[in-house]
């Protein structure tokens, strides 16, 4: 027995004919029962896929808004690292505050490309948007803190003595013999 050939001959061993070649009458012979529109089928199709639709915007909408709450995570998670670097300027805690600033301004950058998924006409994503760049800003505002306690911002007017004119002398005195 050849291979793929099957015992019936030439014909494929496992195809079925789904072609109707019998003379019994076809459903479409048959009247629908009573009470019964098929116009009635087509309107609730369109009914599930407008609530397809709704529950799909309904999704995406509660979706956008966890992406939007995610920065408040990483926000307690910065500031507990922070409180474990300390307040003296050392690597660990340069680095820390580093990533500290860079997180935000790189979440910033990318806000379009965050919600892309999520965007649709049914779909408002303008308030999760602006918590997702207010949070961020509070991630870059907790950096520029941790800088500040660190001493690394000049807030005091003893960080700006160099860029001072000399000061002028108010008196000066002479005296004594010349030689």
């Amino acid at each position: 027995m050849e291979k793929g050939k099957g015992v019936m001959g030439s014909g494929r061993r496992w195809a079925v004919d789904f072609s109707d070649n019998s003379t019994a009458p076809s459903s479409r012979d048959i009247p629908d029962p009573l009470g019964f529109n098929r116009a009635s089928v087509d309107q609730d199709d369109s009914t599930v896929s407008r609530q397809k639709k709704d529950a799909e915007s309904n999704w995406k909408a509660q979706k956008a808004w966890e992406v939007a709450q995610a920065p408040f995570k990483n926000l307690l998670m910065m500031g507990f690292m922070m409180w474990m670097a300390g307040n003296t300027v050392h690597l660990f805690s340069i680095g820390i505050t580093f990533s500290a600033l860079w997180q935000p301004i790189s979440a910033l950058q990318g806000v379009g490309k965050v919600f892309e998924p999520y965007k649709d006409s049914k779909v408002e994503l303008l308030g999760p948007k602006l918590l997702f760049i207010a949070l961020n800003l509070g991630g870059l505002a907790l950096g520029v803190w941790k800088l500040n306690t660190l001493g690394l911002l000049p807030t005091h007017a003893s960080d700006w003595v160099s860029s001072l004119p000399p000061a002028q002398e108010v008196e000066y005195s002479g005296g004594g013999i010349p030689l």
